[in-house]
């Protein structure tokens, strides 16, 4: 079943969310939340990178990932090799990511791992990492057989939809976790910040949902012999 849009031209409406995001959560986490370090007394900052890392590789470029096919010009090899980078890129910064904040945690002797936000973190970038070795197996190096390549292929459009729409339910889980803590430790609930945050996760959302529209519009026609090579997602 597909939807009937020019995911090209709906692929420009994503990208303006992606920057609109992308504005907000380097807004809120320098100017509301103080910038961003490796190494420092203020462990806040340490733990800044955690969002944005993870927002940018798992969120948007994951998203940016799975929409290649049908947002790109290009022919289907060019593709296939952005489509593969990308995620390789978003699962390195999500890794790193993920591992700021266990090193926030450590750093101000706070428990890892005691909230479903972690326990579903975790599961994504294992999943997300997990599905991107074996779709290299055997859709780019070295390669699996015509009939295995058919045969898997719905498991891994089936795997890359749930592990992205896992990424972006959990983003939102995230900021709203933050958001209860600091509004905890007395941040205004009808503040800026609050307001930022709050809006933030809502174009995350969206964000998600034009990935997934994308995704079940109709594919643009192949002259391709090998339909099974690779998938949309």
């Amino acid at each position: 079943m597909f939807v009937g849009i020019n995911a090209r031209m709906v692929a420009f409406v994503l990208h303006g969310l992606a920057v609109v995001v992308l504005a907000m959560v380097f807004v809120w986490s320098i100017s509301y939340r103080g910038g961003f370090a490796w190494e420092s007394t203020n462990k806040t900052l340490i733990f800044n990178l955690h969002p944005v890392l993870t927002l940018i590789g798992l969120v948007i470029l994951g998203g940016e990932a799975i929409i290649s096919y049908k947002s790109l010009p290009f022919e289907k090899r060019v593709n296939k090799l952005i489509h593969l980078v990308l995620h390789a890129i978003a699962i390195i910064l999500g890794i790193v990511g993920i591992y700021a904040a266990f090193k926030h945690h450590n750093e101000k002797h706070i428990p890892n791992l005691y909230t479903i936000h972690s326990w579903v973190g975790i599961g994504v970038i294992v999943l997300y990492s997990l599905q991107w070795l074996y779709s290299f197996i055997v859709y780019f190096f070295p390669g699996g057989s015509s009939t295995l390549r058919r045969d898997l292929l719905p498991w891994h459009v089936f795997l890359g939809v749930f592990v992205y729409v896992l990424a972006v339910g959990n983003s939102v889980l995230g900021f709203l976790e933050k958001l209860t803590f600091l509004e905890k430790s007395g941040l205004d609930k009808f503040g800026s910040e609050a307001f930022l945050v709050n809006f933030m996760a809502i174009i995350t959302i969206l964000f998600g949902t034009f990935v997934l529209l994308i995704v079940y519009s109709k594919s643009p026609p192949s002259v391709e012999e090998d339909n099974y090579s690779y998938s949309a997602i």
